[in-house]
């Protein structure tokens, strides 16, 4: 299923809140997003409706496994693109912002040639850490 970049954005969003703590909410992504709340909501049932998220009684937002393996791919692209470019003297601000608009548009095997030449040359790993 081909997804759009701001679906992505809200994936890997949802992603990130998970790892840092026990329970995504919408508003959580509303405040990482600076996004409102209405528009985070017409977003979340269509990730719904599509299969990328479930939203349990609670109102707690999982990933599905589809929604998770979306979501993982962009995160790596944007780790590793953001720590190559602050690795060739980027600003880091900059680096970040330039990452997050690179990543959803390389074809998997342009990334899969970057993230070889960053283990090679630059010594990072597929997080992105060095």
């Amino acid at each position: 299923m081909a997804v759009s970049e701001a679906i992505e954005n809200y994936l890997e969003t949802i992603y990130i809140l998970s790892q840092q703590q026990n329970e995504v909410h919408a508003i959580d992504i509303c405040s990482y997003l600076s996004y409102s709340r209405p528009t985070v909501s017409i977003v979340l049932r269509q990730m719904r409706e599509n299969g990328l998220v479930t939203v349990n009684e609670d109102n707690h937002i999982f990933l599905t496994q589809e929604g998770l393996d979306i979501a993982t791919r962009i995160y790596e692209r944007h780790t590793l693109l953001s720590q190559l470019l602050i690795s060739l003297g980027v600003n880091k601000e900059i680096a970040l912002h330039d990452a997050c608009k690179i990543e959803h548009d390389l074809s998997p095997e342009t990334f899969e040639a970057i993230k070889q030449y960053a283990k090679k040359v630059v010594s990072l790993t597929p997080d992105g850490q060095e």
